[in-house]
């Protein structure tokens, strides 16, 4: 009787291995969420980003008709109104930079991410992924959103930011009064991570801010993310 060479029994076992991880469920979670900007939010504390898009920030401003306009704040009113007070449903893709969990989320059968970029309201993240490249080919072609207007790709825009805000820590004295209402303490670790904590975070009566280092107060949590501050892991 003829039996299967070790090779052929190793293919097959490989091909039975990648069809059942194949079939493995991505995480899931849902809820109720709070708009920080045009591609993430907080879902029941857990921060979120969108898979596949990049949104305007939230400090960032573009041009039409020849004056500024609030593309940032547009571009999260937009997420905001695709939201209304529905339960969302994201399925993890990944974990980035700043700790948040990087997922497709949708509403019923609305894909958030898709929808923005129909909407003109946020540009495919090629660098990342090309599935959103139609929708924003259709919100070009019909000059929606951000299409109507001169802009700076989200992407690109962050990064001049951050150069601007380090040469500008790097030149000028840190001020030293906090302003009011501002209790959220931006502190850089040992190993030089930013971790912004609110005060309901652990490590929150501990923490000493040393502003010639630095570390600032901030407003939100909104304005720590788009400063560069990230959240305590596991929060």
């Amino acid at each position: 009787m003829r039996t299967h060479s070790p090779p052929l029994l190793l293919g097959a076992a490989l091909l039975a291995l990648s069809v059942a991880w194949a079939c493995v469920p991505q995480e899931r979670i849902a809820g109720r969420v709070k708009i920080i900007d045009g591609d993430s939010f907080e879902l029941d504390g857990t921060g979120v980003r969108l898979f596949g898009v990049d949104a305007p920030e939230g400090r960032q401003d573009c041009t039409r008709d020849g004056r500024p306009w609030r593309c940032g704040d547009a571009a999260a009113a937009e997420l905001r109104r695709l939201v209304g007070g529905a339960t969302i449903v994201c399925r993890k893709q990944d974990v980035d930079s700043y700790g948040r969990i990087v997922a497709r989320c949708s509403n019923g059968n609305t894909d958030l991410a898709a929808a923005m970029a129909r909407a003109g309201m946020a540009v495919a993240y090629r660098r990342y992924s090309d599935d959103y490249v139609d929708e924003e080919r259709e919100a070009k072609a019909a000059r929606r959103g951000i299409w109507a207007s001169e802009f700076a790709p989200p992407e690109e825009w962050r990064r001049k930011d951050s150069a601007e805000e380090e040469a500008a820590r790097r030149t000028a004295p840190a001020p030293r009064t906090r302003r009011a209402g501002c209790g959220i303490k931006g502190n850089i670790n040992g190993d030089d991570e930013r971790i912004y904590h609110t005060r309901d975070s652990p490590s929150y009566d501990d923490t000493v801010i040393d502003e010639s280092r630095g570390e600032r107060w901030f407003c939100t949590e909104g304005e720590a993310r788009a400063a560069g501050w990230r959240a305590p892991r596991g929060r």
